[in-house]
């Protein structure tokens, strides 16, 4: 065989092998549970990204933290049994601290003021996460979280006698408590039901569409109507499994994932407002602290938020930006 001959076939068998190598299916764990419209959506995703890189990219997901919690979830990621999760903002805070920025206790009023700050701060926090290692796919507006309860709890020294739940590792709400004089206990999402039916937790801080999906409204009586905390849910990809698939392919995945996103913003909120119509047919009573108390509140977390920039529980430089958008965004109502 001529020199030139066998090097071109090299060349194109090479070039098989490695459009071959850039098969690649990520496993993705979240403690969603199965059948709820995240799955559902994140499903429908999958399959069109699958079909439009012809195979080369799958993801395969594993719901109702299966995989375990969100520490769990990062060891198998490091050891390769994982390659991404949906995690909240507290379980990328590891990776990057900023990440929290979007759940500071009590600074949005209203789903606009989410929306005008996320449309400046997104492609922030993804450019941050990514120096650290992972690329963060989509972020999803989760809803504003508010007490329940199976007493009324309308003033700081009733919240501050109840048994508070915090999720595990979240550091942003322990935080928070802790400024509020509130001494919360810390258990895993899969640990709350129970606690509240054996009485080691009385009150939690959920959204109403978990609150439901959880089936944690079965043990509670009463929503403190004021917006604690807004959440967001996250899907993170580690980089370097991330990196071993075509530019091309990982242009598909983030647009197939951003249009998936952009559709459980949109759900979440109609969502949110169906299952707290759903709680007060349940028979959730709503009871809300009157002006000086939440003013008091409001107080009290401002100074949490000054004092969790200071000691890098949250970058300085992500609070101000958030701080920022949102006096502008104010400013120009």
């Amino acid at each position: 065989m001529k020199p030139i001959i066998k090097i071109c076939l090299i060349a194109f068998l090479s070039s098989l092998y490695s459009g071959h190598s850039l098969a690649k299916t990520f496993k993705i764990a979240t403690l969603a549970p199965a059948g709820t419209t995240w799955m559902k959506l994140m499903k429908e995703g999958a399959s069109n990204i699958s079909e439009k890189t012809d195979g080369r990219v799958k993801l395969k997901f594993y719901p109702g933290g299966v995989m375990g919690n969100e520490q769990t979830m990062h060891r198998k990621i490091n050891v390769g049994q994982l390659q991404g999760g949906a995690f909240t903002a507290g379980g990328l805070a590891r990776i990057y601290p900023g990440i929290q920025a979007l759940n500071l206790p009590m600074i949005f009023t209203s789903l606009d003021e989410v929306d005008y700050v996320r449309s400046k701060m997104d492609a922030f926090l993804k450019q941050n996460m990514e120096r650290g290692g992972f690329v963060l796919l989509g972020i999803t507006n989760g809803g504003f979280a508010k007490i329940m309860s199976q007493t009324a709890l309308t003033d700081l020294e009733a919240i501050r006698a109840s048994k508070v739940w915090i999720p595990e590792g979240d550091t942003v709400v322990m935080e928070t408590f802790k400024s509020l004089g509130i001494s919360p206990i810390s258990l895993p999402i899969s640990d709350v039901f129970t606690g509240l039916q054996t009485g080691l937790i009385e009150t939690v801080a959920v959204i109403p569409t978990a609150a439901i999906a959880f089936q944690w409204h079965s043990s509670t009586a009463y929503v403190t109507d004021l917006p604690v905390i807004f959440l967001t849910g996250l899907l993170a990809i580690q980089k370097k499994s991330f990196d071993k698939i075509s530019a091309g392919d990982q242009v598909i995945l983030k647009q197939e994932i951003d249009s998936v996103f952009k559709q459980l913003d949109t759900l979440n909120r109609s969502d949110n407002e169906k299952a707290t119509k759903a709680l007060k047919k349940y028979g959730i009573k709503y009871v809300k602290p009157d002006p000086a108390e939440i003013r008091r509140w409001k107080k009290l977390s401002d100074q949490a938020i000054a004092n969790m920039a200071k000691t890098g529980i949250v970058t300085q430089e992500a609070v101000d930006q958030v701080l920022q958008h949102l006096s502008d965004y104010r400013k120009a109502q």
